[in-house]
């Protein structure tokens, strides 16, 4: 399965982020263990929502749309 997943800063309101995965559980470990330069400066992370693909592709449109403008608006209303 592939995941899109959304985070949240618990120390720093209003900081999100969205990312793709195979391993939900270990790239939320990594995130929170400051192994990506992206999410290490916002710790601790905790997951608001995730969606799972059978397909690559799909999520990987997915994600892309969601990292969009109407794709924020969309999160923003349905998501965070």
């Amino acid at each position: 399965m592939h995941y899109v997943y959304l985070l949240e800063s618990e120390a720093f309101g209003g900081q999100r982020y969205i990312g793709l995965t195979t391993d939900l559980k270990k790239r939320l470990a990594d995130d929170n263990a400051a192994k990506s330069s992206h999410t290490s400066k916002f710790m601790p992370w905790k997951l608001v929502a995730y969606v799972a693909f059978s397909d690559l592709h799909k999520a990987t449109a997915f994600e892309r749309y969601l990292k969009s403008g109407s794709g924020h608006a969309f999160a923003k209303k349905r998501l965070w």
